[in-house]
């Protein structure tokens, strides 16, 4: 069992860490589209501060196919005050997760971050620099891997939870760890959330579940058909599901090579695919705006950064210009890729194992192909004018910062597959 400490309240105790890379796709992230990863996490138990903030009231535990939720409880909290709204944020260790945990507490709520003793890229951040990367919130060293830990945790916080905003997704994209992360423990956190009283639950999936080729991408879409249900079960529950584009550190991978003076990587002519990408600090704002704005209740929400759609080639450009220098792209043929994925996929016939390595060049090639932009429906095209736009950083102002300031904090750690 753990303790608990914290900036103002309590936290509580864990360990856990992986990763994986291959350099023959290496480009490809930077040229396509890149989930958000967060971290799973690992916990045990913990005690109380003094300084702890929470009213305790009682509640009644509430599983998480009820069909009847406490009426003071899910109708009444977006009356309250900011300040009076409990908000468990898991995955808030993960690249996005620590901006939503930081929005959400500069918006006043009660904020308990859900976390690894041990989180960051392959468990690089010790306990005393997760709570300083938290700071504000209430941090909680728990495992949302293991069901009965996580329950355990919630309860003995002694106060109910209004809100559940889920930023956990898999650290790498392989076949178990998504099945494990994107819907074993994000169902986790909807079960242990709604058994301590939560009647909303905000859920960051991606853009790109829209066409399921991946593993990653069925496996959030299974938790999202089953988040969906238990709204019809009981009207008393609500959901936000948000799916966004790109993010900007995804983009950023070449930046420093091409200031180096190496060419700008592409697969084809650089137009095969398209993004409307978005800052972290942009869609944490967004993620926040769902705890509380009602047009984003039971709703999927696509969402992008500001300004036009950019291809890889634009993209390319658009960098090039920043550094005062001609333009010089090395072209890739997509073929290439498809014929690594057939070997790969020969090979996990003969050698079971390697069965992560072959999704891993499934991933590859389906950014280096597919637009992160709203599909269509009518016309089954990926649609730059029909995807929602938000916030005001843009990717150039990303760019010629990273070319100032290097991509420090930026880094995709165990995400990292191309």
């Amino acid at each position: 069992m753990s303790l608990c400490f914290s900036f103002n309240g309590f936290t509580l105790h864990s360990t856990k860490g992986q990763r994986y890379k291959a350099r023959i796709f290496s480009q490809c992230i930077n040229q396509g589209q890149v989930i958000s990863i967060p971290n799973s996490l690992s916990f045990d138990r913990f005690e109380f501060s003094k300084s702890f903030e929470f009213r305790r009231h009682r509640f009644s535990p509430i599983g998480a196919s009820a069909t009847t939720v406490d009426e003071t409880t899910s109708s009444s909290f977006r009356n309250k005050n900011p300040k009076d709204i409990n908000i468990v944020v898991v995955g808030s260790t993960g690249y996005i997760g620590k901006f939503v945990v930081t929005e959400l507490v500069n918006r006043g709520f009660n904020t308990i971050a859900i976390a690894r003793e041990r989180s960051g890229i392959r468990g690089r951040s010790s306990k005393e620099e997760t709570l300083n990367q938290l700071k504000g919130a209430n941090v909680c060293f728990s495992d949302v891997t293991d069901l009965g830990k996580l329950e355990e945790s919630l309860e003995s916080l002694g106060v109910p939870i209004d809100v559940v905003v889920s930023c956990l997704a898999s650290r790498n994209g392989g076949v178990k760890d998504s099945w494990k992360i994107d819907y074993e423990a994000t169902k986790h956190s909807l079960v242990a959330g709604r058994k301590s009283g939560a009647s909303h639950f905000v859920l960051l999936s991606a853009i790109c579940v829209q066409k399921p080729l991946l593993e990653f991408q069925r496996a959030k879409l299974k938790f999202e058909a089953e988040l969906m249900e238990e709204a019809n079960k009981d009207k008393g529950f609500t959901y936000s599901i948000v799916r966004p584009t790109a993010f900007f550190k995804s983009l950023g991978g070449q930046v420093e090579l091409v200031k180096d003076g190496k060419p700008y990587v592409m697969f084809g002519d650089g137009k095969l695919c398209a993004c409307k990408p978005i800052s972290e600090q942009d869609l944490a704002s967004f993620i926040a705006d769902c705890v509380l704005n009602k047009d984003k209740i039971n709703r999927i929400l696509p969402i992008g950064g500001p300004g036009k759609s950019l291809t890889p080639l634009e993209q390319g450009e658009m960098l090039f210009r920043l550094l005062g220098k001609e333009p010089k792209f090395l072209k890739v043929p997509i073929g290439i890729m498809d014929f690594a994925i057939w070997v790969l996929d020969s090979l996990v016939k003969v050698f079971p194992a390697m069965e992560d390595a072959a999704e891993f060049g499934k991933i590859g090639r389906y950014y280096a192909a597919e637009s992160m932009l709203l599909l269509d429906p009518e016309t089954g095209e990926y649609s730059a004018e029909k995807t929602p736009s938000y916030g005001k950083d843009t990717l150039e102002d990303f760019f010629d910062k990273v070319l100032r300031e290097g991509m420090a904090g930026q880094e995709l750690g165990e995400q990292t597959i191309f």
